[in-house]
């Protein structure tokens, strides 16, 4: 069996080519592209998955969707923005697409993989707890609302390019933004001490 036409004249190896070369080798035909453009992106979009959806199993399934989306439309890419950039969006989507068709039916797992083993016995529990009560504030955002927030405050994107990613306007992002911030004060609040709100 014969390599593809673009292993062969490959003028550099995959891990040294850029993320737009990645995407044009894959494009042309070389199997191996991809995957390293996927391997070297994962940990980002998976922390990206995992903070705009509301469980581990969701957040898998929409990563998968995302990237067989963007496996089968990577000639698509105008190169107007980052390659990462691009694969930001398409995960952001995907894992908003799903919000919205288990708004209906919306249940969480209690299976033994979505509770976290602590690390050993010096875990910081107040910590934890914290962390418990930020994830459940953010989860009660609308969708819109906790996109935005993730994409400014958790990834670090300027409001630009979070509007950008999510295909709005850059006023909506800081409206989305502003009301978000204001709600999860709100819920923050509440959570750590319910007998606040009468």
């Amino acid at each position: 069996m014969s390599e593809p036409p673009a292993a062969r004249t490959r003028s550099l190896p995959l891990d040294e080519a850029t993320d737009r070369q990645l995407l044009a080798a894959h494009v042309a035909g070389d199997r191996d592209a991809f995957r390293v453009l996927f391997h070297r992106h994962h940990n980002h979009l998976w922390q990206l998955a995992l903070r705009t959806c509301r469980t581990s199993e969701d957040a898998a399934d929409c990563l998968q969707d995302a990237l067989l989306s963007a496996h089968r439309n990577a000639a698509a890419f105008r190169g107007d923005a980052e390659v990462r950039s691009w694969l930001h969006r398409i995960v952001v989507n995907a894992c908003l697409d799903r919000m919205r068709r288990n708004k209906s039916r919306y249940s969480i797992s209690l299976s033994d993989e979505t509770v976290a083993e602590p690390a050993d016995e010096r875990d910081d529990i107040a910590h934890r707890e914290m962390s418990m009560v930020v994830d459940a504030a953010l989860f009660g955002l609308p969708d819109d609302q906790r996109a935005a927030l993730v994409a400014i405050d958790m990834e670090g994107y300027t409001v630009a390019e979070a509007a950008r990613l999510l295909g709005v306007a850059e006023g909506t992002i800081k409206s989305r933004c502003s009301r978000g911030r204001k709600r999860l004060q709100q819920e923050l609040e509440f959570l750590q001490d319910p007998g606040n709100r009468k």
